[in-house]
């Protein structure tokens, strides 16, 4: 496979990307909506990218495209919003101490959320809950001012537009309403066996579709994570995996020759829904995961690990995971490493959404160039 083939689509993967049908993908082929070209055996081709635009601009204000939400609170609240907000699976959380740098990463790509904590001397924070306010760019972050009641009252919020005021015991219920699906079930059954789901999950596939990665060519960039985890961690097994509805797809893999699993076998469904890292020590012993088949069967696993990994909107696509056939346990320095390698994967996959969007911006402006 040539690097370039995996942001090539065909047109039944560019309506499956789309939402539509097969038909209605060859129309906007035919009418020059999107461009294409035809290969030497006359099947029509697409770039990726071609796809991502026209999604980009067709797409209803209202639908989220983010599960990122960012929280700008004093240092000493920090343990607060990093204990409140594990409990929310649908969302990836950057906290920050400083209004100015929240500014700034709020700038480079919208959230789907932000909350400015207003405990203390919050006198720059309720700057910055103004500045955002004010300013339609942001028009599709949902704001949140967390206050105790006597902020409440004082009025300085009042003339604060679309900003919702909550107590912070009642964030975490108002996220969890915000992002997830309109219509997600809470566990879906594949080969009999039920697994748990984000209630975002409809949005955490199209995320994971959107990157590009399932079903594509090994690659060096991952090959070498993998490798680390089980070289650092010294465990048998390591394993980059990619969550569709029905599979776990492993993008790399170490110490194993199966390329996927159905998702039911797939212990990195529980790894997707919390921040850090998920173990089990001793698989074998610990329900529901002593009837999965990898351990009651062949090939027999004990000790499983993994942290997730996201996209650039925070969605988690997948995890990078480490796999024994003893029980055993990471010490913190452990888990510290697999955090940080899942890190790094993240990072990769960000850096291969920002190279699509600059090709796509560099075609866009040849073939303007070509007009002219």
């Amino acid at each position: 496979m040539q690097p370039m083939d995996k942001d090539v689509l065909t047109t039944s993967e560019a309506a499956k990307l789309l939402g539509i049908s097969v038909r209605t993908a060859q129309l906007l082929i035919e009418g020059g909506t999107l461009t294409s070209w035809k290969t030497p055996g006359g099947h029509r081709r697409v770039y990726r990218t071609e796809v991502e635009a026209l999604i980009a601009r067709t797409r209803p204000a209202a639908v989220l495209e983010s599960s990122l939400v960012i929280v700008v609170c004093s240092p000493d609240r920090r343990a607060i919003y990093e204990a409140m907000l594990a409990a929310v699976p649908e969302c990836t959380v950057a906290i920050h101490e400083d209004a100015h740098t929240a500014a700034f990463v709020i700038g480079s790509r919208l959230p789907a959320a932000v909350i400015v904590d207003l405990d203390g001397d919050h006198s720059d924070r309720l700057a910055f809950l103004r500045q955002i306010d004010g300013n339609p760019a942001f028009g599709s972050i949902a704001v949140f001012a967390s206050a105790s009641a006597d902020v409440m009252a004082s009025g300085d919020l009042a003339a604060l537009r679309r900003v919702t005021v909550t107590s912070p015991d009642q964030l975490a219920a108002a996220l969890h309403r915000l992002l997830r699906d309109k219509e997600a079930p809470h566990d879906i059954i594949v080969d009999g066996a039920p697994f748990p789901l984000a209630s975002n999950e409809g949005r955490r596939l199209t995320a994971l579709k959107r990157s590009g990665l399932v079903d594509t060519a090994p690659e060096d960039a991952f090959d070498r994570l993998t490798w680390l985890a089980s070289r650092s961690l010294g465990t048998p097994i390591a394993l980059l995996t990619m969550l569709t509805n029905d599979r776990q797809w492993f993008k790399s893999r170490v110490g194993l020759k199966m390329t996927e699993t159905p998702r039911s076998w797939s212990f990195c469904n529980h790894t997707i829904l919390q921040k850090g890292v998920f173990a089990v020590s001793d698989l074998a012993h610990e329900p529901p995961f002593d009837t999965n088949p990898a351990v009651a069967g062949a090939p027999h696993f004990r000790f499983y690990a993994g942290a997730p990994v996201t996209d650039p909107d925070g969605f988690a696509v997948g995890a990078l995971c480490v796999i024994d056939y003893e029980p055993r346990r990471l010490d913190a320095e452990q888990e510290k490493t697999l955090l940080a390698l899942a890190a790094l994967a993240s990072d990769e996959i960000r850096l291969r959404a920002t190279d699509r969007q600059l090709r796509w911006a560099l075609d866009s402006l040849d073939r303007q160039h070509e007009r002219s």
